[in-house]
């Protein structure tokens, strides 16, 4: 699966939006991913994290012993894209502001963890996964992501495997050109939810 089949999906859900929108960065996009759309399709999720397996098993990074994913954007396809590598999945939740492992999950010093993450735009959430997982004494191996909005510019701090990779614009709040600045801005991200 490449990056305009990836966008196919999207478009198919009317998850590719344009617009002003404030991402969980803080930085500003004409375009937002609405990944939420697409993960209310159990067919569609379905095939592409399939296809994220694949592409995670043919990098040669495995073997891996458990999947991890950020809450609450990596929840869905954290688990699916686990299904199809026969692996267990757990995820960080925020608690006061930083990622940790809650509910009880557990992980042994030295597991050998894949991340998986909905969608990368500046990697902040995925090095503050990455963080909490190598407290644990875990070692992340990779990070996988449906797509990286960031053009293969974001530093994950692990090597990163996207299924589609896109490089959408997105700016500071002081530096947002006119023609944005002239749209009323949306903030639909979730970071802030679960802090």
């Amino acid at each position: 699966m490449n990056t305009s089949m990836v966008l196919d999906e999207f478009r198919r859900a009317g998850a590719l939006l344009e617009g002003h929108f404030i991402l969980s960065s803080g930085r500003h996009s004409g375009f937002f991913l609405q990944k939420a759309f697409v993960f209310m399709n159990p067919g569609a999720t379905e095939k592409l994290c399939k296809a994220l397996a694949e592409k995670v098993k043919a990098s040669g990074l495995g073997p891996f012993d458990v999947i991890i994913s950020p809450a609450l954007g990596g929840l869905i396809p954290g688990y699916e894209t686990a299904r199809h590598m026969n692996l267990p999945a757990m995820y960080v939740e925020r608690e006061q502001g930083k990622f940790c492992l809650r509910r009880g999950f557990t992980i042994k010093p030295g597991a050998r963890v894949l991340i998986v993450e909905d969608i990368v735009t500046t990697g902040l959430s995925s090095r503050e996964c990455i963080t909490a997982v190598r407290e644990l004494g875990a070692k992340v191996v990779a990070e996988a992501c449906l797509i990286d909005r960031s053009g293969g510019k974001a530093d994950v701090g692990a090597p990163l495997i996207s299924l589609a990779q896109v490089d959408f614009p997105t700016y500071e709040p002081d530096e947002i050109p006119e023609e944005l600045a002239a749209i009323a801005a949306i903030k639909p991200g979730s970071r802030e939810l679960s802090q």
